[in-house]
């Protein structure tokens, strides 16, 4: 049987998150064996587009399916992975339909509430795929009302009508383990620490006031120096960034150090050491950080998550994790495996709003004091979190890694993608009637009827 043909486009050449996930849906396909694949390779935003290596066999896989040139046949499913205004937007800005059957793939929005320009956009889509149930409530839940402007009347709701799913970004376990084989970029980059106990954040620094960013890096900053500016000098542990704007630039890394110290400089010589690692990282180094003897735990204060990937790669550790209870990550993080912090959701803060993120939705905001007794007890009675850590990895393995995200997309296309087959037209066997030439008819003969 004639394998379907796929297009998928998606930023799969970025070092991004939506590159992470595009570059996993297509390795899922893969392995089904039942599609003829084509990827369209796009840009997101600043990021750099140097995640596919041709050295790396898997990466390979990706590359060899790139499309040479414009598409030339319609697919019989289209897949497009982005933000869900550009669903199925031509170039000319008007609406169309690739494929016979077409997918959106999301990790939709982090707040409570999506802009209506995403119920549209998932609205041109045959299927929605989102990456967790946070993500799939903000979509269902939106709804506004449809006005008419002549008379200012309600004519109408704008809602999603859409089918939607759900598929978690599956963990590949050939990538992220627990090790003690590590990187040698890595241990000579953390041999410059002296502090041998470490708590790690991973994530972007966007734009927002102090206390107002998605990830509210500054905010968790200042807690990590009010847990420990009392603390003598030699028993401080210290906190490692890995962040970045959205870009690898000199200019970016220097914005986030003026923010870093912006924080300290009110603690003086009781800070804490703050160390930034800035710029990109592979996948085999950023395991090699997870797993380092002085990366002791994770901490994230995130406002929201469609999914929140590097939680779950640093779970695979068994070390402990300290984050928002609110958001995507509450899939697969286990409140008896990791402590999952209180909090309450507090209105988008002018200075972090944009077109996508709405400024009055709303979003996480951690009780900071609540926070902060944790990680002190954490770094107190250490012994005692990492006991309920270790029991994560086997969470993980048995329900998110890249086998089970397959089965998964499996049956959610399976489920719902219905594309007519094309069949072959067989007509009947004439049968020979009759004498030696078939082609003679024998007619009866007329009576004359007088009148």
């Amino acid at each position: 049987m004639t394998k379907k043909y796929i297009v998928v486009q998606g930023p799969i050449a970025t070092r991004s998150g939506y590159g992470d996930h595009t570059r996993d849906l297509v390795h899922s396909l893969i392995a089904m064996d039942k599609y003829d694949i084509e990827i369209i390779s796009l840009p997101w935003g600043a990021c750099p587009m140097d995640a596919l290596n041709i050295q790396n066999e898997k990466d390979k896989l990706i590359i060899d399916r790139l499309a040479k040139g414009n598409i030339t046949r319609q697919p019989d499913i289209f897949i497009q992975v982005s933000v869900p205004n550009e669903f199925c937007i031509g170039q000319d800005g008007k609406p169309m339909k690739p494929g016979k059957f077409n997918i959106g793939v999301t990790a939709g929005i982090e707040t409570n509430q999506v802009p209506h320009s995403f119920i549209e956009g998932c609205n041109r889509m045959d299927l929605i795929i989102t990456t967790s149930e946070h993500s799939k409530d903000g979509l269902v839940n939106t709804k506004y009302d449809r006005i008419n402007q002549q008379t200012n009347q309600k004519e109408g709701e704008l809602k999603l009508e859409t089918p939607i799913e759900v598929l978690f970004e599956g963990l590949d376990l050939d990538i992220f383990y627990k090790t003690n084989e590590l990187d040698k970029t890595v241990v000579d980059e953390l041999s410059q620490i002296k502090e041998k106990s470490c708590y790690l954040f991973v994530g972007h620094w966007i734009k927002g006031d102090i206390g107002q960013d998605r990830k509210d890096v500054g905010m968790m900053i200042k807690t990590f120096c009010e847990t420990f500016k009392n603390v003598a000098k030699h028993n401080k542990p210290a906190l490692v960034l890995k962040t970045s704007g959205a870009a690898f630039s000199i200019i970016d890394r220097d914005e986030c150090l003026r923010k870093i110290n912006l924080v300290l400089k009110p603690y003086g010589d009781r800070a804490p050491k703050i160390y930034l690692l800035h710029g990109g990282m592979s996948s085999n180094e950023m395991n090699s950080l997870y797993n380092h003897p002085k990366i002791k735990a994770m901490i994230s204060f995130t406002k929201g998550e469609g999914f929140g990937r590097p939680l779950m790669e640093f779970g695979i550790t068994g070390k402990p994790i300290i984050a928002s209870g609110w958001s995507g990550q509450l899939d697969f993080l286990k409140p008896e495996h990791c402590v999952l912090l209180p909090g309450q959701l507090t209105k988008v803060h002018g200075s972090a709003a944009d077109h996508f993120i709405l400024k009055d939705s709303q979003w996480f905001t951690v009780n900071y004091q609540y926070a902060s007794q944790v990680i002190k007890d954490c770094e107190k009675n250490y012994k005692k979190y990492i006991v309920n850590s270790r029991k994560q990895p086997q969470y993980i393995k048995d329900n998110f890694t890249m086998k089970h995200m397959t089965e998964k997309f499996t049956e959610i296309i399976d489920k719902h993608v219905k594309v007519p087959e094309a069949v072959a037209l067989k007509l009947p066997k004439l049968k020979k009637v009759g004498g030696s030439n078939p082609g003679q008819i024998k007619l009866p003969k007329l009576k004359k009827v007088e009148v």
